[in-house]
């Protein structure tokens, strides 16, 4: 069985560090072509700013990297403790749960006892949760997934809330210069995943250190982030006066009073749930044929770079799509990755190398999808109650995804399967809500693009987080 299986594993490595390579070039292209696009930045020529800009880097994206590298390997190592996939599941389960939970209130929480606090709180807990890793005590690993869930929703939200209050408020840069910052966050929180799968490979593997050991490299990144933190920046506040149950309620009449917010949300929640579920579902359709885990993560990352730069290619004038024309192709690529799983993971009929591509096809759609939405959600939903919609949005979301992940897993023989027709599902009918959407907005201006609308495209911040929020749990 070893004889055989071996030049299959070493097919699956030459094909995946192929495309790799491919893919690299492909983005580098895409790239230059997008930016060629956009018009030239009107910040870039003051020094303050960049100065500013820069200092938020070098914190950012320690804490950035940190989370990155701990992607490829979370399945690995739960399943190298030898726990069963129905216990994964559960574990999984805990950090999209303490997501929910405690992800609604940290803006609330950050803007009450400062921004500055809980981004040294974050590091604190994350570098906890990743000390959890080295013990094999099932009660321990949930505790470290809980800790994990509640760290993921400090790092896009405290930390872009401080942010916007330093530019505006202390600095006084123009609102307009938000989106700059944001967007080249996004462009070099994607090249620092692609390094994070790289650098996670080579000690976890290459270095035989096993998977623990990208977990132990993230702790001095979050230290570091955290003195930094503590030493270098300012407090800031919030100024929000009204309670949190008053903001969920008036979100709450807002989506029921409009058909077109009802829309948004159930695309976004049947899309992203079924992105939450492909999180944790790809390792153990992968890792039979002995791929190398951290070079699949870098190269579902570049996928989703190519995806983005795609966006704004096709809105540019020369192809003149709108965001709505976008988010149809975006969810027909996932639609076309899932019904293509159903045929290759089938019991007995498994072909892992159709898998990898569907995968990637489907990072492909979620490149293109994120800054899709960002844009609709920017024009339809109301910015008096944009944060407590957005929540609503989460709740059936990471339901769908729990409720997934711990029920059509308890068949061992079929329950990869039945998660890939369920996904093939919820992506139709994700498909019937854009093309209602679309009669909807079909005679609305207000949600054209004009030429390019880069500043809002780029996502006043939130869309940016919000993709790379969802992204740090593959």
């Amino acid at each position: 069985m070893t004889v055989k299986l071996r030049p299959q594993i070493d097919n699956m490595e030459a094909l995946i560090c192929f495309t790799f390579l491919l893919l690299s070039a492909t983005c580098v292209a895409m790239e230059m072509i997008a930016r060629k696009a956009r018009p030239p930045e009107l910040s870039a020529s003051n020094p303050i700013f960049l100065n500013f800009q820069t200092d938020y880097f070098k914190v950012y994206f320690l804490a950035l990297l940190a989370d990155w590298l701990q992607g490829p390997y979370l399945y690995k190592l739960y399943s190298h403790y030898g726990f069963e996939e129905s216990q994964i599941a559960v574990l999984y389960v805990c950090g999209f749960a303490s997501s929910i939970i405690f992800g609604t209130g940290t803006g609330v929480l950050a803007d009450r006892y400062g921004r500055k606090k809980l981004c040294v709180c974050f590091a604190v807990v994350y570098s906890i949760s990743c000390l959890t890793k080295l013990s094999r005590h099932y009660g321990v690993l949930i505790l470290g997934r809980v800790l994990g869930g509640i760290s993921t929703s400090l790092l896009f939200t405290a930390f872009e809330s401080w942010y916007v209050y330093e530019h505006i408020e202390t600095h006084d840069f123009p609102p307009e210069w938000l989106p700059v910052t944001f967007s080249r966050a996004t462009f070099w929180n994607g090249i620092l995943a692609i390094g994070a799968g790289i650098v996670a490979n080579i000690f976890a593997g290459l270095f035989n250190f096993g998977p623990v050991a990208p977990f132990i490299m993230a702790i001095p990144l979050l230290i570091t982030s955290g003195v930094l933190v503590s030493t270098k920046w300012n407090e800031n506040y919030g100024t929000r006066q009204m309670r949190f149950s008053k903001l969920c309620i008036e979100g709450l009449r807002e989506i029921v009073r409009s058909k077109r917010i009802v829309l948004i949300g159930a695309i976004q929640s049947l899309f992203e749930s079924c992105m939450y579920i492909f999180v944790f579902i790809w390792t153990p359709v992968l890792d039979p044929s002995g791929p190398p885990l951290g070079v699949v993560f870098s190269s579902f990352m570049i996928c989703i770079m190519i995806g983005s730069s795609l966006f704004h290619i096709l809105t540019t004038k020369h192809a003149r799509l709108q965001a709505i024309h976008v988010l149809a192709i975006s969810v027909l690529l996932a639609l076309t990755s899932m019904v293509s799983c159903i045929k290759s993971t089938h019991p007995h009929h498994e072909n892992p190398t159709i898998s990898f591509l569907a995968f990637l096809l489907l990072e492909l759609a979620c490149g293109m999808y994120f800054p899709c939405m960002g844009y609709l959600r920017s024009r339809i939903i109301p910015e008096k109650n944009r944060a407590s919609i957005v929540n609503w949005f989460r709740v059936p979301l990471n339901c769908i995804a729990c409720i997934g992940l711990m029920y059509l897993h308890n068949d061992d023989v079929l329950g990869t399967h039945k998660i890939f027709i369920i996904c093939s599902i919820l992506l139709m009918v994700a498909m019937l809500c854009v093309f209602q959407l679309c009669l909807f907005i079909k005679n609305d201006d207000s949600l054209r693009i004009q030429i390019v609308d880069t500043d809002t495209l780029n996502g006043n911040g939130v869309q940016g987080m919000e993709r790379d929020s969802l992204m740090s749990k593959i």
